[in-house]
């Protein structure tokens, strides 16, 4: 049932977003462009936290290094962008093993700490070889997904479209269940006979492999690859508290959480720095008062009637 409700919001949703071009303009399209990158980074951290329940306090690690490493084929080996976003998104996931493998024998905060410290140490080292990296400023990349704004809307939304797709049949999936049942109770889980660890590590792999390659989607969109574009702390931020907005364990949720988070951005751009206090305060008024976040309360609301 809650399927069949999710569907009757998301289907007209999809069909209203793939008419959206033929009435807005470019300023806008571009706005929900950034968007979409920034909805797979939420659903991909959803899947991890929302049902594994680990915390990864460090999204834009896997962000960042799926970016840097397409970024860095193109710049100075002028590889073609599919191949790039391909090595992007092994990139991350190899990272996210080596830094997995580890932090997952954890427990409490620390597996969190652990990512946090790998966003900084990331950051580091990019403006440490500065001169490979671009350091702070970046690097211009000689390739770009299209210079028409349409084509890279719709390059982003399929992009998002396919990618939660394929999150939310595997959330709800044995392998989903498994992932929930390990996060409430990791204990009662392997009493029951589930490898604990090797599920929270395919989750991991999986949330790597999206992040990197949106990542590295993201970069060839922009036409620069920067730390603070992908690698920042305040990029990962936003990515966890559109999650937690949209709705934690419904993935879809987290994408409209995104898509939010960018368009409130911008359009309480005016406002300066009061901008973020506004935002923030929602989000906190969000997270206090309705922890089952927008998708959480719209499902909610609809089983009701």
């Amino acid at each position: 049932m809650q399927r069949y409700r999710t569907a009757l919001i998301v289907l007209p949703v999809l069909v209203i977003l793939a008419l959206l071009p033929l009435g807005v303009g470019g300023y806008i399209l571009g706005l929900l462009t950034l968007g979409y990158y920034y909805a797979v980074f939420s659903m991909s951290w959803d899947l991890l936290f929302g049902f594994a329940g680990e915390v990864n306090f460090g999204p834009s690690f896997l962000i960042g290094v799926g970016a840097y490493a397409a970024a860095l084929l193109n710049h100075y080996w002028e590889w073609p962008i599919p191949l790039c976003l391909a090595v992007g998104a092994v990139a991350a996931v190899l990272a996210g093993v080596a830094l997995a493998v580890p932090a997952l024998r954890l427990t409490g905060p620390y597996f969190g700490l652990v990512t946090l410290v790998a966003v900084l140490l990331l950051q580091n080292v990019l403006v440490l070889f500065a001169g490979v990296t671009g350091g702070e400023i970046g690097l211009d990349l000689p390739d770009v997904l299209s210079i028409d704004a349409n084509t890279n809307y719709y390059y982003a939304l399929v992009f998002m479209v396919i990618s939660g797709g394929i999150l939310f049949g595997l959330s709800r999936s044995p392998v989903g269940l498994i992932l929930q049942a390990s996060g409430q109770d990791a204990i009662e889980a392997s009493a029951l006979g589930f490898n604990v660890a090797k599920h929270k590590l395919t989750a991991f792999c999986i949330s790597a492999f999206f992040s990197g390659l949106s990542g590295a989607m993201l970069v060839f969109y922009l036409g620069t690859a920067s730390v603070g574009t992908v690698v920042d702390i305040a990029v990962g931020v936003n990515v966890i508290i559109a999650a937690v907005l949209g709705g934690r364990r419904t993935i879809i949720g987290a994408a409209v959480g995104a898509v939010f988070l960018i368009g409130a951005g911008e359009i309480l751009r005016p406002l300066g720095q009061l901008s973020t206090f506004v935002v923030a305060a929602v989000a906190l008024v969000v997270i206090l008062f309705f922890p089952g976040g927008f998708m959480g309360r719209l499902l909610h609301a609809e089983g009701r009637e």
